[in-house]
């Protein structure tokens, strides 16, 4: 609850920031700005929104084309010893893509900080998956039971889904424990929709859009009404993009916490002033070349 309470504390001193970052531009794709009248809330509980046209087609396509040559069975976290398995719940390929990839990917780091108001450096790396006919992901949630996978970073607190692709149909998102926002605005009627899909509120995946649902309630306890899961493939290719984001830093290097220091007295103060992303091979560094200010960035 501590953790959750700074964190919110960080939300409110960081948002002037994260409002300058949202108007920046990079090479290659669009301004990073968020628009406001582009989002819709589908939920209540879970407090889940749907961005229309959150990612160009640019964008879209170039996480597809760096994702592609690297595909590999999808897998889960497994609650006893934190290491990710494969399972029969999730059928889809997928890959890991880094913050620091790319000028794209980048501005796309950007645009999800600027929607979320949350830290970049409580993100994992975005994770892009393909499902092919008859694949899915079985519902589940994104926060987790167990100590394992709290000792990094905490729950997750949040997820944005990117869909890259147009479905011709089935691959849905569905909420089957989910309620109704009184403010909603229908997305879909039941002839757009795949049988997997009526079972609760659903999101068509298209390219581009993006979903943002929240795994916690405000006061930090799970949300059991996250519950979520992809629906078959039916017709076509569904490719996404998954970016989880934690209630603390998942930037930190667990095991090397005995052994964190910084070897600048100015380090903190150019921690606060962003210099961890805007300067990272001085500030954080590399495993064969550590940083000078590690604990500052919040590394270890």
């Amino acid at each position: 609850m501590f953790r959750f309470r700074s964190l919110l504390f960080m939300f409110l001193i960081s948002i002037s920031s994260l409002v300058r970052e949202s108007t920046c531009s990079y090479a290659g794709s669009a301004s990073s700005t968020v628009d406001p009248s582009k989002v819709k809330q589908i939920s209540r509980k879970p407090r889940a929104f749907v961005y229309e046209g959150f990612l160009t087609d640019l964008e879209c396509d170039h996480l597809v084309s760096l994702a592609r040559s690297e595909l590999k069975r999808s897998e889960v976290a497994d609650d006893k010893s934190g290491e990710s398995v494969l399972s029969t719940v999730r059928t889809s390929s997928g890959m890991f893509i880094s913050n620091r990839e790319d000028p794209i990917v980048a501005g796309i780091e950007d645009k999800i900080a600027a929607w979320t108001f949350l830290p970049k450096e409580n993100g994992e790396d975005i994770q892009v998956l393909r499902y092919e006919h008859g694949q899915r992901y079985e519902s589940h949630y994104d926060y987790f039971v167990d100590k394992v996978n709290l000792a990094r970073g905490g729950h997750r607190l949040a997820t944005v889904l990117m869909y890259l692709s147009d479905v011709t149909k089935g691959g849905e998102t569905v909420f089957p424990l989910a309620e109704k926002s009184r403010h909603r605005q229908a997305l879909e009627t039941d002839e757009d929709l795949s049988e997997c899909a009526k079972k609760g509120i659903a999101v068509k995946p298209r390219k581009g859009d993006a979903l943002l649902f929240f795994s916690l309630d405000p006061n930090a306890i799970p949300d059991t009404n996250s519950l979520h899961g992809g629906c078959p493939v039916i017709e076509g290719e569904k490719w996404s993009a998954t970016k989880w984001i934690h209630v603390d830093s998942f930037s930190k290097n667990l095991t090397d916490i005995g052994n964190c220091t910084d070897q600048n007295e100015n380090c903190e103060r150019w921690a606060a002033l962003g210099e961890c992303t805007k300067n990272p091979e001085y500030m954080v560094g590399s495993p064969e070349l550590p940083g000078y200010c590690r604990r500052s960035c919040r590394i270890c």
